[in-house]
């Protein structure tokens, strides 16, 4: 099951780039690679976890997602990766079963950095246990059902000198160091809810079971490219926001109670590793928090990740593989008009 919704995850993955520095000019501060595969074969995690905090009490929980192992392609921009837990890559530690559909899409198109979120996430488990608890035991919340939709989309406004492709999906290569200003808008959505309650059994003073929240507003961030010897990066983005939100919990005793407040989001982005013309090998790991309004002194939080290992390597497609992915070229010279 899990393989399944990991494969469905990986598929709506794509990007649109509707631009491609020239590989020879060697004024460019990045170089594209339009006519190639970018081949991959990697590591990856994805999670939505849930921070709660009241007074001297600091919850997170997390779900027990699995390490995946997979392979992918990337050709003109569209990108497919496949990927599944294996067993020996997630040996059994006490944390019970998580069924989950994780639907992120992280697209670069030349002057835009589109993001999308959709998680569907059942079965959590309480991270730290030993903190608050006195117990190295993890406490499992099995019914407790998590969902977070939203989009982030944000203006880049050095595009022609800054690549994110050459972080995130390693079809182009920043050879000068460069960065940007980012600027936009967000959106999120979700509940989080649980029968038999969201805190552990030995903490319930109030029995609360739902948390329900929206929040939207304007974004502003910057990204930066430091590049080491041409082959060599570190590229770092960072974007927070003043997202006006309503935030509602459900109690058993007194009922539903809800806020609004403004609260500061963020959204990090770090790579490192080597790039070249043909190799490349990175880690990178985004990182997306929401802030929920408070309300009856618990703070609330959900955490959405996406940590990968990648070993990449680039090639020019055989004259019988060009003939099958010229229906990619044709349709985008439809889109683009050319």
């Amino acid at each position: 099951m899990k393989f399944l919704l990991f494969l469905i995850s990986s598929a709506v993955f794509f990007t649109v780039n509707v631009s491609a520095q020239s590989t020879t000019d060697s004024t460019a501060y990045y170089i594209s690679y339009p006519e190639k595969l970018t081949g991959r074969f990697y590591f990856s995690r994805k999670y939505t976890g849930m921070g709660l905090k009241k007074e001297e009490r600091d919850y997170w929980y997390m779900p027990n997602s699995t390490l995946n192992m997979g392979a992918g392609l990337t050709y003109q921009n569209l990108t497919l990766n496949l990927a599944t837990g294996f067993g020996f890559l997630n040996p059994e530690r006490g944390r019970g079963d998580s069924k989950y559909l994780d639907l992120q899409v992280h697209a670069y198109p030349k002057n835009l950095v589109i993001d999308l979120f959709g998680q569907f996430y059942n079965g959590y488990y309480l991270s730290r246990p030993e903190n608050y608890l006195n117990t190295s035991e993890y406490n499992v919340f099995p019914d407790m059902k998590m969902r977070k939709v939203g989009a982030s989309v944000q203006y880049l406004f050095n595009g022609d000198k800054f690549s994110y492709r050459a972080a995130f999906l390693q079809n182009e290569w920043q050879q000068k160091s460069a960065g940007s200003f980012l600027a936009g808008f967000e959106i999120y959505g979700g509940q989080v809810r649980n029968q038999n309650g969201i805190l552990p059994l030995a903490e319930q003073g109030e029995l609360f079971g739902q948390i329900k929240f929206i929040e939207f507003g304007p974004n502003l961030g910057y990204a930066y490219s430091l590049i080491i010897k041409k082959h060599f990066f570190i590229t770092l983005s960072a974007a927070s926001s003043l997202s006006l939100g309503r935030t509602a919990m459900q109690f058993e005793a007194e009922g539903q109670r809800s806020n609004w407040g403004i609260r500061p989001n963020y959204f990090l982005r770090g790579f490192t590793g080597y790039n070249s013309e043909k190799w490349s090998v990175n880690v990178n790991y985004v990182y997306n928090q929401v802030n929920l309004s408070p309300v009856a002194g618990y703070k609330v939080n959900a955490g959405t990740g996406n940590y990968r290992l990648n070993l990449i390597y680039r090639f020019s497609p055989g004259p019988r593989l060009s003939r099958k992915l010229e229906w990619i070229d044709s349709l985008k010279a439809r889109v683009l008009g050319r």
